[in-house]
Formats: C-alpha cells, sequence, structure tokens
C-alpha cells in the first residue's frame, strides 16, 4: 500500500514525505507547486503535478498507487492572508478539502491525516489550552480549518473513513540532517524571519506589538521543531492502521515562549545583535497559545526529541544557510 501525501513539497509535507521513505512506504505527492519546491521532495517519491480539488487525477493516483492513507497538507496558511481574502482561503482550505475527502470515499481510501492548526481556538481563556476548549477562531484561515475538521467528523460517521486532525501550534526548525526545512522566501513565521535578518537577508524584523499581557509585552507562542511534528504524523498513521478511531490532537510541547526570548536565542546562535524594531499588533494576533498536548502523548505514544529552543533555532539557521550557499552556487 502507498501513502498520498498533498502538499507534499512544502516545508511540513516535505518532512512527512522524509520520514515516510525512512520507514520504507511507498510514498506519492501530489502537489501544484504553486508554493512547494520540486527540488524538496525525496527522489524516493512518486511526484503528481496537480491540485487536490482535481477529483479525476486525485481517484486515478489512489487506483494507480493503491493508496490506503492520505496525510492532507496543501492549503493556505498565513493568517493576515486569510483576513485580507477569505474568499481564496475558504475556497483552498475548504472547499479544495471537501473535493479531497470525496476522492477518499469514493475510491474507499481508509485513513485520513488532516494538517490542521491552533488557529481553531482564536484568543484562548486560559493557557495552556486543550482539546476541548471552546472553539471559537478569529481568522477565515482558522475557520476554514474548522470547516475541514468538521467535514472529516461527520465523514467518519457516515462512511468506512477513520481520521486523525493535529492541531499544530508554531512549528520551527529543519530536519536536523539538513534534506529539508522552510524554503519560502517570503515566509511570517517568526524563526524563519529572525534566521533570515541574522544572514542579512531582510535589512531588519518587525515586533509586532509590545504591549500585550504577557511578562515581556510580546506574543508567546508554543514552537514545535518539524521533525517531532511529523513523529506525530507517524505516529498516527500507525494508530489509523492498528484499528485506532478517529481524534484530534494538539500538537505542541506545552511550554511557550516569547518573541523576545526567540530573539534572545537567534542573538545567542549569531553571536551578535539583530535589528529588532518595533511595529503595531498584527490583527489575529492572540497574546498566548500555548499547547495542553498530554493526549497525543498518551494516545499516540508521541515521544518528542527536539524540545529546546536553542536546538530549533540552530536548525533552522542551519538550514537559512544552505539555502544561501544553494542560491549563492544557482
Amino acid at each position: 500500500m502507498a501513502v498520498l501525501v498533498t502538499g507534499g513539497a512544502g516545508y511540513i509535507g516535505s518532512h512527512m514525505v522524509l520520514a515516510l521513505v525512512d520507514q520504507g512506504e511507498d510514498v506519492v505527492v501530489l502537489d501544484n507547486l504553486s508554493t512547494g519546491f520540486r527540488w524538496a521532495i525525496s527522489p524516493k517519491a512518486k511526484l503528481v503535478v496537480g491540485d487536490i480539488a482535481d477529483q479525476q487525477l486525485v481517484q486515478k493516483s489512489i487506483a494507480d498507487h493503491g493508496v490506503d492513507a492520505v496525510v492532507h497538507f496543501a492549503g493556505s496558511i498565513v493568517v493576515p492572508d486569510s483576513l485580507s481574502d477569505p474568499l481564496g482561503y475558504y475556497f483552498n482550505n475548504t472547499v479544495k478539502s471537501r473535493s479531497l475527502i470525496e476522492s477518499c470515499v469514493e475510491t474507499k481510501v481508509q485513513y485520513f491525516i488532516f494538517s490542521s492548526t491552533a488557529a481553531v481556538y482564536g484568543i484562548p481563556s486560559t493557557n495552556p489550552v486543550f482539546e476541548d476548549a471552546n472553539l471559537a477562531p478569529i481568522s477565515p484561515y482558522g475557520s476554514s480549518k474548522l470547516m475541514t475538521e468538521w467535514m472529516l467528523r461527520d465523514c467518519a460517521a457516515a462512511y468506512d473513513l477513520n481520521y486523525i486532525a493535529l492541531r499544530y501550534f508554531n512549528v520551527a526548525g529543519a530536519d536536523p540532517a539538513g534534506r529539508s526545512g522552510q524554503s519560502t522566501p517570503r515566509a511570517t513565521h517568526l524563526i524563519k524571519v529572525a534566521c533570515q535578518t541574522a544572514l542579512a537577508k531582510r535589512d531588519h524584523m518587525d515586533v509586532f506589538g509590545r504591549d500585550y499581557d504577557t511578562p515581556d509585552g510580546t506574543c508567546i507562542r508554543d514552537y514545535i521543531h518539524v521533525s517531532d511534528l511529523i513523529a506525530a504524523h507517524m505516529d498516527a498513521l500507525g494508530h489509523l492502521r492498528k484499528g485506532g478511531g478517529s481524534k484530534v490532537f494538539n500538537c505542541g510541547y506545552g511550554r511557550g515562549y516569547s518573541v523576545l526570548e526567540v530573539i534572545k536565542s537567534v542573538e545567542k546562535a549569531i553571536g551578535g545583535p539583530l535589528d529588532a524594531r518595533d511595529a503595531p499588533r498584527r490583527a489575529g494576533d492572540p497574546p498566548e497559545l500555548v499547547a495542553g498536548a498530554d493526549k497525543v502523548r498518551v494516545a499516540l505514544g508521541w515521544q518528542p526529541q527536539h524540545q529546546d529552543l536553542d536546538f530549533i533555532v540552530q536548525s533552522a539557521l542551519a538550514w537559512e544557510r544552505h539555502l544561501q550557499r544553494r542560491n549563492d552556487a544557482a
């Protein structure tokens, strides 16, 4: 049997492909390459260039390769962009996911793992936030992902389809072996932006608000290393294949760091200061978002290996230097 990875040419998806290939799985990547990179895909995986909404292509790919599991990463992920283009986000994240799920039902795919987000919680009343907290997204991005969770819930009740939805907190870092990382030039992830600033790929970085009700006034987030996140996906796949039922899990460490703490970690790694400038708050930014992540450890046996901010930063910085060398050689 094979695993179909949608968005497998992107940041998190490419790490999933590597992990599956490392475990000897047959892997098919479906990606339209609008934001992903062909070179980021393991050469041991099969690439199908196309869109998840193309049901004929999706169903043919599933049938041709004997796919029993789909891991769904394809989608749009920038919260501020979703506020300015809500219809685009509902189309790309919700409408197209509905089409993909229908293709899975039609071809009798048994297992589905969904890349969801902590944005479904909006601004939680308490931190850490657990899976049973109130779901009140404050951005179209969060709403679009929550709608897909609901579709999966309802389809699992109606059809022979079991799923795991993983609600990511702040994903960062890069493959410790240096095979993949966050490669989008204008990414908005804090650690990526800080590393780009450290290597003079940006002339400065912005700190969006210093007046939050947090110890140093800047937003606090739970940063999870991408390899640990992928390990949770692999555990989820194992759970489903062993007959486990449909579940929703948070993916984070249960420990938050502020924007200023992240900047200090990057400065420590490079041995010098970053040009970090004050900027207004961004719409849709909760003051604090930290995972209550006990459930995933107990239910899936997930054991993260990289719970250290300095390690996350160092791996991200190493990848940024790799990209710099790659671009210089091009």
